[in-house]
């Protein structure tokens, strides 16, 4: 049975605890997440923090304690920060890579939001590519759009990121890219073509993430992604527990596809991540 890395996406930036009051929004909340979630299967965590009123925010200081926290109580878990924009000032949104996480989030395009527009202009786009490199930190570039590959070509034949970047299509964001199975198949076809290296991954946002799983699953993806930040429900009818409960129910579809959730330095090698210190 062959690896799969489970990403757990803990708190994102949009729901807050009076959707959900599981949603980990404090860096002792998110540790204790991220640690149930690490031992119900999750290899890779992508850490969003909130301010005290449970705002976005970008300081490096909160970063560094939940990095710090899930170092400790998780060996060997891929840390990923979010570089994402909703309700950060764009000047600060690649404070924290000097910390050095493993991973951080890279949206190489603009894209319509159910109530904004998450604006990534090239020159923040360059930026934050930049920053990454100098840091050692490896983009996950966010896919909300087909063009958004060709700004990661881009990013790769200016020399910021390698050619193996880990790549994530985001389906089923209200105004912007539909969770449609057809989609991803053009998706995918496209990233073959233009970035022949790269691994990839899929995310579906509230109802689509079970079928975004599946299809990613059935077509071979290195991992799949889960938790709060992009769904909050189990069903219709009930909330979600914790992202430890959505991790179970990816490893469970994992299973399904004859396959098993991936350790922690399986996760590393097939991400061409450096062995946790």
């Amino acid at each position: 049975m062959s690896p799969t890395v489970i990403a757990v996406a803990i708190t994102g930036s949009v729901p807050r605890k009076k959707d959900n009051p599981a949603v980990p929004t404090t860096p002792a909340e998110q540790i204790e997440s991220t640690h149930e979630a690490f031992e119900a299967g999750a290899s890779l965590v992508h850490i969003h923090v909130r301010n005290p009123d449970e705002s976005s925010s970008s300081d490096p200081a909160l970063f560094a304690q939940v990095q710090e926290g899930v170092r400790r109580h998780c060996p060997g878990m891929i840390v990923q920060f979010s570089t994402g924009g909703r309700g950060r000032d764009p000047s600060a949104r690649g404070s924290s890579l000097p910390l050095r996480p493993d991973m951080a989030s890279l949206s190489t395009g603009s894209v319509n939001f159910p109530t904004i527009v998450y604006e990534n202009p090239a020159a923040l786009v360059t930026d934050l590519a930049t920053g990454m490199r100098d840091n050692g930190v490896l983009p996950e570039i966010e896919i909300f759009d087909l063009s958004h590959l060709h700004g990661a070509k881009r990013l790769v034949d200016e020399g910021l990121m390698s050619a193996r970047p880990h790549v994530q299509f985001v389906m089923g964001v209200k105004n912007a890219m539909p969770a449609d199975e057809h989609l991803l198949d053009i998706l995918l076809g496209e990233l073959r073509r233009v970035l022949p290296d790269a691994t990839w991954t899929a995310a579906g946002i509230g109802v689509n993430q079970a079928r975004v799983m599946e299809w990613a699953l059935a077509r071979g993806a290195h991992g799949v992604r889960t938790g709060l930040e992009d769904n909050i429900r189990v069903s219709r009818d009930r909330l979600a527990a914790s992202n430890a409960e959505l991790v179970r129910l990816a490893a469970e579809a994992v299973s399904r596809h004859e396959r098993r959730p991936a350790t922690p330095a399986e996760a590393r090698a097939m991400l061409g991540l450096t062995p946790a210190a």
